[in-house]
């Protein structure tokens, strides 16, 4: 498998064989070897280039989560002193990649400045739960999962913010708050039902007496912002999606909107898995007091 992946990532037999510091046909048979194990050609061999099969497509992530199983399970019983010279694999959804996790990682990297961190960006919690399950990654920071039989640990929260167009008559008196229900009579700027978001506008909306009736909808958290900004109706996106450049208008919700953020693993054992959430939690922590102040003092 390890082989297969460097032949795949190097596209190239030759290339692999170097890294690998083994000889060509040497890798070549234990290629063979694993394509009669499967029973199915996994690679393509071109005159320039080595490429996947469609079987070899469908087994790779099976590989890769194999090989990363085998290595964490090489690491699990290190010393913490050892901690710097592994690595982190962290899936999280779009938004979250861009507000809790820098600070986190950047943190993890002080400390541990020879580790390695991998960060996978999904578009729902249940994508990540399914990644988890089958051994894909060390830490998902997410939504809660519907469903989930390992440790799970709150780290904080993501406050959502309500999108407009620049020139929307409610931005326009310089306001910083609004709430949904003067929204009420608009078309929406939604989630698609696969993106975590959805839900959670649909539950504000509730609170605040209506059901949004959409505008457009779309799987992309980012895409919500544009459309919003561009005038196609209210939006509540994470705060953090906000650009600097923002051409649109952004108001704090009255009552604030916001959703639990969570760090689930398949093990609360693991020493690097545990002094990453620990930083996380810390991080996410200060972010969530200081949006409580932030609101108090709008009050």
């Amino acid at each position: 498998m390890e082989y297969l992946l460097a032949v795949v990532e190097e596209s190239s037999f030759t290339r692999a064989a170097q890294r690998l510091s083994v000889s060509q046909p040497a890798l070549s048979h234990q290629i063979r070897a694993l394509e009669r194990t499967v029973g199915h050609p996994l690679l393509e061999r071109l005159p320039d280039t080595v490429r996947l099969t469609p079987m070899g497509r469908a087994y790779l992530p099976h590989a890769i989560a194999a090989l990363h199983s085998v290595e964490e399970a090489m690491h699990t019983g290190r010393p913490r002193g050892e901690l710097d010279r592994i690595g982190l694999r962290i899936a999280t959804l779009y938004s979250i990649a861009i507000g809790i996790i820098p600070p986190a990682v950047l943190e993890w990297r002080r400390l541990y400045p020879d580790a390695h961190v991998e960060l996978l960006e999904y578009g729902n919690s249940g994508d990540l739960a399914n990644l988890m399950a089958t051994g894909g990654a060390d830490v998902a920071v997410s939504a809660a999962p519907l469903h989930w039989d390992g440790p799970v640990r709150v780290v904080g929260s993501e406050d959502l913010v309500v999108v407009l167009a620049g020139d929307d008559p409610i931005a326009a008196d310089g306001r910083r708050r609004v709430t949904l229900a003067e929204l009420a009579d608009r078309p929406w700027v939604l989630y698609a039902p696969d993106n975590g978001l959805a839900a959670v506008v649909a539950q504000a909306c509730s609170a605040a007496g209506f059901i949004a009736r959409p505008a457009v909808h779309t799987g992309h958290t980012s895409t919500a912002v544009h459309l919003a900004a561009a005038g196609l109706g209210p939006a509540l996106v994470p705060k953090n999606m906000i650009e600097t450049d923002f051409a649109g208008a952004q108001l704090e919700p009255d009552p604030p909107v916001h959703r639990e953020l969570v760090a689930f693993t398949t093990t609360a054992e693991v020493p690097h898995i545990s002094a990453f959430i620990d930083i996380l939690v810390e991080h996410g922590a200060v972010r969530f007091r200081g949006f409580a102040e932030d609101s108090h003092r709008s009050r």
